[in-house]
């Protein structure tokens, strides 16, 4: 009727699989928190530094970019750059927990 369990010793063999994705997922997430990016915005005008955790690490602005007139350049400059960090954050992260899944889109990484 079951084929000498051959049904359960292929989901026994599926199970540890999964297992080892889980575990490789884990200890990806760990090793992304420590990374950094470093990413720049308007030639160089504002560059930060952005963690795995996406946390911003740093900021720096080229003295040049400050303009009491504009501030509202050197604003949008600022949010801009932080939210390209993020993106590449989010992209990196994506890139190689595909490595691990297999490109599989699993819900919640």
């Amino acid at each position: 009727m079951f084929n000498g369990m051959g049904g359960m010793g292929n989901m026994a063999g599926m199970m540890k699989k999964i297992q080892k994705m889980q575990s490789d997922m884990t200890a990806l997430q760990e090793d992304l928190k420590k990374r950094t990016l470093d990413v720049s915005v308007g030639g160089g005008a504002v560059a930060v530094t952005v963690t795995g955790k996406k946390e911003l690490a740093s900021i720096k602005i080229d003295p040049a970019a400050v303009d009491t007139e504009d501030m509202e350049m050197l604003q949008d400059l600022i949010v801009s750059a932080v939210n390209e960090g993020m993106r590449q954050i989010d992209e990196m992260a994506e890139k190689e927990m595909a490595k691990i899944t297999g490109g599989m889109k699993l819900p919640g990484m």
